[in-house]
C-alpha cells in the first residue's frame, strides 16, 4: 500500500503539471521569457532581486510549507487516511496550483505588488484596505501557529534547535557567498550544501542548545523573525530558503523509496468516523465543513498567494521560471503531504505501540484505539499528544523514523531528521510571514505619504514594521498554544485562498480576458472553497472558541469574526466587478 499511494501521487502531480499546468502557462497567463520581471526592472538588492530559478524555488517551498502539509494532514487522519488523502489531492490539482500560479503571476504583471493590491485594482478601491486588514490578521496567526509547533519541536529535542541555529549561521555565509565573492552558483552551492550537512552532524554529537521551556523558544524565535523580516533578502532570507530545499529533497527522496521498498500495507483504517475530535479533544468536527481548519498548506492555502506575491514576485528572474516555482512548489507540497498520510497510516500504530504506557496514562485504550472506528476519532488528538509522542508532527517524524529503517537508517536518526527537516520549514515560514506582515502594515498606511511624511516614515519603518505582528503573534501563543491556534489560522487562511482566486478569477476574466471554460476552472473553486470556509469558521466560533483560554478568548472572537465580515464585504466586491467586465486597460490593449 505504501508503494501504491507513493506512486499513484507521483503520477497525478506530472500528469497535471505537464498537461494543465503548461496550459495556464501558455493559454491564461500567456508567459512570455522576453517581458522584464519586476525582479529586472526595478531591482533595489533589499526586496526587489532576481534570483536562480532554483534559488526561488528554494525560498518559495520552504516559506509556503512550514509545518502545514505535515501537521494537517497529520491530525486529519482521525477521519481516516482516504477522506483526507482525497482532500490533499483534489486540493492540490483543481485549486492549490491554479491559486498559486495565478497569484504570483498577476502579481508580476502589476510590478511585484501584492494579491491585495491587484484585489483593488480588479475589484474596487477599497478593496485593497479591506483585504489588507484581512491579510494583515492572517498573518498574524500563521505567526503564532508556527511559533508554537517549533517551539514544542526545539524544546523536547535540542537537535532540533541546535541545528536550527547554525542553519541561521550558515545561510548568512552562504548568502556573502552567492552574492558577495567571485564563486560560481555551482560552487558556492557545493559549500553550502557541506556546511548544511556539517550543521546537522553537529546537532546530532554536541547538541549545546538544550532550552526545555517552549517559552524560551517563543522569545528567541521572537527576536529571529524580526531582524530575518528587516534584512535584504539575500543576506539570510533567500540563500537559507535555498539551502533548506535540499533538505527538502533528500527527506521526499529518502522517504519516497522507503515507502516503495517497504511495501506494507496500511493499518490505519481508510474511513473512521465522520464527525472526529479533530480541533480539541471531547468535541467532535465534521468532515464537511470542518476539514479546511485542519488541512491547511498540504492541499491549498491562501498563505501561498501573499508569499507568490509578497517575496517570490520580487525575485523571479523571467516569466516562464513562474511555472516550476508557483505551480511545482505547490504540487511537491502535495507530494510532501502524500508521505506524511503514507508514513503515519503504515507505521502509526507501532509508534504508539513504542509509548503504549504513556498513550494509556493519558486515558487511551490502545487496544480498542486500533479497532478503528468513533473510538479512534475521538481520542486521536489524546493518543498523539500523549508525552513523548509529540503531537501530530511527532506522529509523524517518529513513523518517519520506523519507515526509513527499511534503508537501514536507525529509527531515531530518521526521527530526528524528519523533526529537523520540519523545523526547518517552520523557521522558513515564520519569518517570510513577518516579512510579509511588514509590507501588509505598510501598504496599510500609504494613505498617509502624501499628507504626513514624517508619520509616514516612522510607522512604515521597516523594523518597526516588522515587530508589531511578530509581538501579536507571539503574544497569542503565549497564552493559547499551537493546538487551539492552529484551526484559527487554518481558517483563515483557507478562507484567504479563496478570495484570493476571486481575485484570480477577475484578472483572468477582466484583464487576461480568457475562453470561459478557464474562467469557470478559477470561479467554480473559489466559490466552493469560500461557502466551505465560511461554514467552517462559523462553526468555529460557535463550538471551539467558547473552550478557549480566557486571556485569548476575546482576541480569537474579534480576529475571525471581523474576518468573517470582511469576507462577506470582498465577496460583495467580487460579484459587482464581474458583472462590470473586462478593465479599460484590458480593453485597449486588446484592440491594439
Amino acid at each position: 500500500m505504501t508503494a501504491l499511494i507513493v506512486l499513484i501521487g507521483g503520477a497525478i502531480y506530472l500528469f497535471f503539471y505537464f498537461t494543465y499546468g503548461r496550459k495556464l502557462q501558455s493559454e491564461v497567463v500567456r508567459a512570455d521569457k522576453d517581458r522584464l520581471t519586476p525582479a529586472v526592472r526595478l531591482r533595489d538588492n533589499v526586496d526587489y532581486m532576481p534570483g536562480q530559478k532554483m534559488v526561488v524555488f528554494g525560498h518559495h517551498f520552504a516559506s509556503i510549507a512550514g509545518a502545514g502539509p505535515i501537521v494537517g494532514p497529520a491530525i486529519a487522519l482521525a477521519w481516516g487516511w482516504l477522506p483526507a488523502l482525497l482532500w490533499v489531492w483534489f486540493g492540490n490539482v483543481f485549486i492549490g496550483g491554479v491559486h498559486d500560479y495565478l497569484s504570483l503571476m498577476a502579481s508580476v504583471r502589476y510590478d511585484g505588488k501584492s494579491i491585495q493590491w491587484v484585489a483593488g485594482k480588479v475589484m474596487h478601491p477599497r478593496t485593497k484596505y479591506i483585504f489588507e486588514i484581512f491579510v494583515f490578521f492572517a498573518l498574524i496567526l500563521v505567526i503564532a501557529a508556527f511559533e508554537g509547533v517549533f517551539a514544542r519541536l526545539a524544546s523536547t529535542n535540542p537537535t532540533v534547535g541546535t541545528s536550527s541555529f547554525l542553519f541561521l549561521v550558515i545561510a548568512v555565509i552562504e548568502g556573502l557567498l552567492l552574492y558577495k565573492t567571485k564563486l560560481s552558483f555551482r560552487v558556492a552551492s557545493i559549500i553550502g550544501v557541506l556546511m548544511l550537512i556539517g550543521a546537522v552532524v553537529i546537532g546530532f554529537v554536541w547538541p549545546f542548545l538544550a532550552f526545555t521551556s517552549v517559552k524560551t523558544w517563543y522569545v528567541l524565535q521572537f527576536i529571529y523573525i524580526i531582524f530575518a523580516a528587516s534584512l535584504p533578502v539575500w543576506i539570510l532570507l533567500q540563500p537559507r530558503d535555498y539551502l533548506n530545499s535540499y533538505l527538502l529533497w533528500f527527506g521526499l527522496a529518502l522517504g519516497g523509496v522507503a515507502a516503495l521498498i517497504a511495501f506494507k500495507g496500511f493499518s490505519w483504517p481508510a474511513f473512521t468516523t465522520f464527525s472526529a475530535a479533530t480541533i480539541v479533544a471531547g468535541k467532535p468536527a465534521p468532515f464537511w465543513p470542518a476539514v479546511p481548519l485542519v488541512i491547511a498548506c498540504g492541499a491549498l492555502s491562501g498563505f501561498h498567494s501573499i508569499v507568490a506575491s509578497g517575496t517570490v514576485s520580487k525575485q523571479l528572474d523571467n516569466e516562464l521560471s513562474g511555472l516550476f516555482v508557483g505551480y511545482g512548489a505547490m504540487f511537491t507540497e502535495g507530494f510532501l503531504s502524500t508521505i506524511v498520510i503514507t508514513s503515519i497510516c503504515a507505521f502509526g500504530f507501532t509508534v504508539l505501540a513504542n509509548f503504549k504506557e504513556a498513550v494509556t496514562a493519558a486515558g487511551v485504550n490502545l487496544d480498542q484505539f486500533i479497532l478503528g472506528g468513533k473510538y479512534l476519532g475521538d481520542s486521536y488528538i489524546v493518543a498523539s499528544g500523549a508525552k513523548g509522542v509529540g503531537g501530530a508532527a511527532g506522529m509523524f517524524t517518529k513513523s518517519y523514523g520506523e519507515m526509513v529503517k527499511v534503508l537501514g537508517v536507525p529509527a531515531k536518526i530518521g526521527a530526528t531528521f524528519a523533526g529537523l527537516w520540519v523545523s526547518a520549514f517552520i523557521l522558513t515560514t515564520l519569518d517570510t510571514a513577518t516579512r510579509l506582515g511588514r509590507f501588509a502594515w505598510q501598504e496599510l498606511f500609504e494613505f498617509t505619504k502624501k499628507s504626513s511624511a514624517g508619520f509616514h516614515a516612522f510607522i512604515t519603518n521597516r523594523w518597526l514594521a516588522s515587530l508589531i505582528p511578530a509581538a501579536v503573534g507571539t503574544w497569542l501563543v503565549w497564552y493559547g498554544g499551537y493546538a487551539v491556534l492552529w484551526p484559527g489560522f487554518a481558517g483563515s487562511n483557507q478562507l484567504l485562498a479563496s478570495i484570493a482566486l476571486l481575485t484570480a478569477t477577475l484578472w483572468v476574466k477582466n484583464v487576461q480576458m480568457v475562453k470561459r471554460s478557464f474562467q469557470l476552472l478559477v470561479l467554480i473553486p473559489a466559490l466552493a472553497l469560500w461557502i466551505t470556509v465560511f461554514s467552517g469558521l462559523v462553526w468555529f466560533v460557535i463550538v471551539i472558541v467558547p473552550s478557549l483560554k480566557a486571556q485569548i478568548r476575546f482576541a480569537m472572537y474579534s480576529f475571525v469574526i471581523l474576518m468573517l465580515v470582511l469576507a462577506v464585504v470582498l465577496l460583495i466586491d467580487f460579484f459587482a466587478a464581474y458583472r462590470r467586465g473586462p478593465l479599460p486597460e484590458a480593453k485597449a490593449e486588446a484592440a491594439k
